[in-house]
């Protein structure tokens, strides 16, 4: 039976994190992933196979708290 991951929405931050983490690993340090542009940031997180939002509702907010929540994930894999 297929493990089922529920849908990630904007608002779930660390799960988000956690994904980009998986799919980019060590290519990210913490300098570059707070340099990452936001229109760059939004095409990645649109992309992750279980996401389920729209560009449209992305705010600067939710991508400050993911940029913040993929940095302590970093650190935690160090």
């Amino acid at each position: 039976m297929a493990h089922f991951e529920p849908p990630m929405h904007w608002a779930d931050h660390e799960d988000i994190a956690m994904a980009l983490y998986e799919k980019f690993g060590t290519d990210f340090n913490e300098a570059k992933i707070y340099r990452i542009r936001f229109t760059d940031l939004i095409d990645w997180v649109l992309s992750l196979d279980n996401f389920n939002g729209t560009r449209e509702q992305a705010t600067e907010g939710h991508l400050e708290q993911i940029q913040a929540k993929w940095v302590y994930e970093w650190r935690d894999n160090q």
